[in-house]
């Protein structure tokens, strides 16, 4: 039988805590919750300190996600209140390419939910889909109930319906969100997101001046369709850094002089990403498994390995003023629907072959004698709702590259964050044709 002046004790707790403090489920379990054995567990230390809502500015400098946008929340009662909606959307990879697939509150990737070390969040996930699903905090040290694994820690989200999450953010970290319900399926068709949670740093010379937010995907869309495969397993044709492909990716944008974070997140279905930036090197400063201690015996890099399932944050300080590409290296990526099973076109000498066929076909033309250029503006009729080589229109032509890459721009002396627009070469320093007479004078002899 319970002790009656143990019960009286517990009444009286229960009734000030919820008259007084309105009380929530977190507060409930630190007052009433037994003294565990063992180890602290991962959020006892942030639980204790039941610290305030962390707040943009104060406590920390807030992230950028080019093409994409943040989760929105109210605070209630010391809360931070989310609400994702997964359903069926329309995307726009780029223009001329719109997917019918699935996503979180009308985006792929989901919105970046960005919260501060220690805060406090209930979010709720009401399910619009076809099938059921759930949401796993990917990385996050949370309560196993909320772990978000359909079947083992939660019963599925039925269509229709509204579940609760409720749990601390205990550490600093980059992290994701995505289905754990035919996670396969899911997944592939672009449920996934972002979570970027900040040390509580009052010092802004302390922050980062530019953290940016980039989610890595891989799709199959076979040309002419709309639908992602999500079955797919060696064969993306559709490489996307935050549901976009370049050129339809937005630039990075950095002051010279700016301590630059860019955080990546990869949910793709099978590859791993090597990631390589022009003009710079970084170090590898965190994963979603928490942060190196020195910075100081870290190696410098220029290309990061992002592997599935993972994220990796680097950190540069912005010293070489320029436009800078940054790309998956592995090539295939870098294209837009590149039919892999084509017939190996290079060098073939196609003679009159075309005036030929053109008497048949108007307008044909043999693509792919000298790789992959001349796909990007042929010229010739596409299936509807395709995208060939699209390529990066820059100042001297277009790039010849697509897919998962993008642009950093470092600019000296800028007073906004907007698109600078193509970066002013000095004179003198843009590689360029020479004449004769300097390669003879270099001593440069060509045979023709």
């Amino acid at each position: 039988m319970m002790n009656v002046k143990y019960f009286a004790c517990f009444l009286v707790t229960f009734f000030l805590a919820s008259h007084f403090v309105n009380v929530n489920w977190f507060s409930l379990q630190t007052i009433l919750a037994p003294k565990h054995s063992g180890p602290p567990r991962p959020w006892a230390a942030a639980a204790k300190k039941n610290l305030p809502p962390g707040e943009p500015g104060k406590d920390f400098t807030p992230a950028v996600v080019p093409n994409g946008v943040k989760a929105e929340y109210r605070i209630i009662d010391g809360v931070k209140v989310f609400h994702l909606i997964a359903e069926p959307i329309e995307w726009e990879i780029a223009e001329g390419l719109i997917i019918h697939t699935w996503g979180y509150n009308g985006t792929v990737p989901g919105p970046l939910i960005e919260v501060a070390e220690g805060d406090r969040v209930r979010i709720y996930v009401t399910n619009k889909l076809p099938a059921p699903t759930t949401v796993h905090w990917h990385g996050v040290l949370i309560l196993c109930g909320m772990d978000g694994v359909a079947g083992l820690t939660q019963p599925a989200i039925p269509p229709g319906e509204t579940f609760r999450y409720e749990f601390i953010f205990p550490d600093s970290g980059t992290f994701m969100y995505h289905p754990h319900f035919d996670t396969m399926v899911q997944e592939g068709m672009g449920l996934n997101g972002m979570i970027l949670v900040h040390k509580r740093e009052p010092n802004p010379s302390k922050r980062p001046d530019r953290d940016f937010a980039i989610m890595l995907h891989e799709w199959t869309v076979e040309v002419g369709t709309s639908k992602p495969n999500p079955f797919e397993m060696t064969d993306f044709n559709i490489l996307t850094m935050n549901g976009k492909v370049m050129p339809a990716t937005e630039p990075l944008v950095a002051k010279l002089g700016d301590t630059v974070w860019i955080r990546y997140g990869n949910l793709s279905a099978m590859d791993h990403h090597p990631i390589h930036l022009h003009g710079y090197s970084f170090k590898i400063i965190g994963s979603d498994g928490g942060w190196a201690k020195d910075k100081s015996v870290l190696l410098p890099e220029t290309t990061v390995l992002v592997a599935t399932g993972a994220a990796k944050v680097i950190e540069f300080l912005a010293n070489n003023p320029g436009d800078w590409v940054f790309h998956c290296h592995m090539t295939h990526h870098i294209m837009n629907q590149m039919g892999h099973g084509l017939t190996n076109m290079i060098g073939m000498e196609i003679g009159d072959l075309d005036e030929k066929i053109r008497k048949l076909i108007p307008g044909y033309k043999t693509l792919g004698t000298t790789g992959m250029k001349d796909m990007t503006k042929s010229g010739m009729p596409i299936p509807p709702n395709s995208i060939p080589m699209l390529g990066f229109d820059g100042q001297f032509g277009s790039t010849v590259l697509g897919g998962m890459a993008n642009i950093l721009r470092v600019r000296e002396g800028i007073t906004t964050y907007e698109d600078p627009g193509p970066y002013q070469f000095p004179n003198g320093t843009v590689a360029e044709s020479v004449t004769k007479k300097e390669l003879k004078e270099n001593g440069i002899q060509i045979e023709n």
